[in-house]
């Protein structure tokens, strides 16, 4: 004969523990309806609570008077109201998702609030992403209306002008003036190569524009291209070889030192920016590893305790 209450099931079935293979499997025990409604007053308190704090901050500045906290002070306190404004959302999401989910085990309880947890990030997640392509796509809109007001008016203004130098100067006017250009840049170029002393001033300003354009580039010159730009230095500003070539090495040395400090600034600039990423990433990790902690507890919390569930029905 079997024995045993419906509560506590039979000691026939208690003894068939094992179930042979093939056999259906277990039902699934999660509550997705909990789970939701347990993210929902996750995030509907922390919003309220954010509120709250906004509010009070507010309160505290006094811009008359001049009795307004520091940046610092209001940055630090309104970090830690917004940590614990959501890590009390999540601790009652997780207990509400457990006690709506009529479970009265307490890794079920557990996993229900690790549910609220995952769900509440999520939906957060979501949110501030669209919060901040909703704000990046009105200020590009705004620059964009911005630019096309100023180019508008620049369009204008350059009409404006163009018609009043169209009425001043004729066609005949601009095109010797642009031939004269291209001629002058012409004879520059043609004249590298030549004898410093025989070349015109625009011939050995390019041809120093060039050397010292491949002595950064290419981080030294061959000895040949040195003692070229020491001769076209001297006979450009009328001072002795020794003088050129003391110019040059000076001009040279400031580079060097001026392409050093642009690296060492780079590479503080990108320390700085790993080290801030690094912060950002360990404080986003310890924010999620607390509220992860909030929820189980209010799950546990929220679980039902099956003795006492026991001694209700019993009564």
């Amino acid at each position: 004969m079997q024995t045993g209450t419906p509560e506590t099931g039979y000691e026939g079935a208690a003894t068939a523990a094992v179930l042979s293979e093939g056999a259906p499997s277990l039902p699934s025990r999660v509550s997705w309806g909990a789970v939701i409604a347990g993210a929902v007053v996750a995030l509907t308190i922390g919003l309220m609570l954010n509120a709250l704090g906004a509010g009070i901050g507010a309160t505290t500045v006094d811009a008359a008077a001049r009795d307004t906290p520091s940046a610092s002070s209001f940055g630090i306190g309104a970090a830690i109201w917004v940590l614990v404004s959501n890590l009390i959302g999540l601790a009652v999401g997780g207990y509400a998702a457990a006690r709506l989910s009529g479970t009265s085990d307490n890794t079920d309880g557990t996993l229900h609030g690790l549910a609220v947890w995952g769900t509440s990030f999520l939906i957060s997640a979501a949110l501030l992403g669209n919060l901040v392509s909703g704000i990046a796509s009105t200020a590009a809109t705004g620059a964009s209306n911005l630019l096309g007001g100023v180019a508008q008016g620049a369009g204008s203004a350059v009409s404006a002008v163009g018609q009043q130098a169209a009425n001043r100067v004729d066609t005949g006017t601009l095109q010797a003036a642009t031939q004269g250009v291209v001629d002058r840049v012409q004879e520059a170029l043609n004249g590298a190569g030549g004898n410093p002393a025989a070349m015109t001033s625009d011939q050995r300003k390019a041809e120093i524009g060039r050397l010292a354009t491949r002595r950064v580039t290419d981080g030294q010159l061959p000895q040949p291209d040195r003692d070229r730009l020491n001769q076209l230095v001297a006979a450009e500003y009328g001072i002795s070889p020794q003088e050129a070539q003391a110019r040059v090495q000076q001009a040279e040395q400031q580079a060097t030192q001026a392409a050093q400090r642009a690296e060492e600034t780079a590479r503080r600039a990108a320390d700085a920016t790993a080290s801030g990423a690094a912060r950002a990433a360990f404080a986003v990790f310890g924010i999620m590893l607390l509220g992860a902690i909030a929820s189980v507890l209010g799950a546990r919390r929220g679980t039902r305790d099956l003795l006492t569930f026991r001694g209700s029905r019993v009564a």
